[in-house]
C-alpha cells in the first residue's frame, strides 16, 4: 500500500474565510452604541487574505445565500436564508486568518493589509446585498466591536474560498 503525502508548502493556500452562524437574532455594537442588528438569519464573520479576489467573494457569497441550513416544515435543514426571508449581518474578523502552526501566539501573516482587505470587505458586503436582494447589517472594519447573538441550533459552518470541501 502506498501513501502520497504532500509537503506542507503545497497546503498553504489560504483563502477568504467565513464563519457562518444561523441565528435567531444578532447585533453589533461599537463603544456601547448599536451599529446593526438582525432577526432570524445569518451572522457572517469574514476574514480576508492577501491573495483574495472577486472570485473568492463570488464563491463565498453564492455558497452563503444558498446554504440549506434552515429547517423546513418537517424540521430538516433544507431551506436557505433566501427561502426563509432571513437577514444577514457581516462582521470583519482578521483573526480568522490566524495561523497557529508554531508556538502559542497566533500569526496573522495570511491576513490582508488594510489597503487590500477594506475594499474586499466592502465588495463582499455589496455583492452579498445584491445577491440577497435586500440590505444587510454590517460591523465597522477595524473597530473594537461587541457581537451579541443567539446561535440557533447551534448551527455553525466554516468555509475557505481556496479549500472547497
Amino acid at each position: 500500500m502506498f501513501f502520497f503525502v504532500l509537503p506542507l508548502t503545497f497546503c498553504n493556500f489560504v483563502g477568504m474565510r467565513v464563519v457562518i452562524q444561523r441565528v435567531s437574532h444578532a447585533s453589533v455594537s461599537i463603544g456601547g452604541h448599536l451599529k446593526s442588528q438582525i432577526g432570524q438569519g445569518l451572522l457572517v464573520l469574514l476574514g480576508v487574505g492577501s491573495d483574495d479576489s472577486q472570485d473568492d467573494i463570488d464563491y463565498l457569497v453564492k455558497k452563503t445565500i444558498n446554504l440549506r441550513i434552515f429547517n423546513d416544515d418537517e424540521g430538516v435543514m433544507n431551506r436557505s436564508v433566501i427561502d426563509v426571508g432571513g437577514d444577514i449581518l457581516v462582521v470583519s474578523q482578521f483573526t480568522l486568518m490566524a495561523s497557529t502552526k508554531k508556538g502559542n501566539r497566533p500569526s496573522y501573516i495570511h491576513a490582508a493589509p488594510h489597503k487590500v482587505s477594506i475594499p474586499l470587505y466592502n465588495r463582499f458586503c455589496a455583492t452579498l446585498e445584491t445577491s440577497l436582494g435586500k440590505s444587510i447589517g454590517t460591523g465597522e472594519f477595524g473597530a473594537d466591536m461587541q457581537i451579541e447573538l443567539v446561535n440557533d441550533g447551534p448551527v455553525t459552518i466554516c468555509m475557505d474560498s481556496k479549500n472547497k470541501e
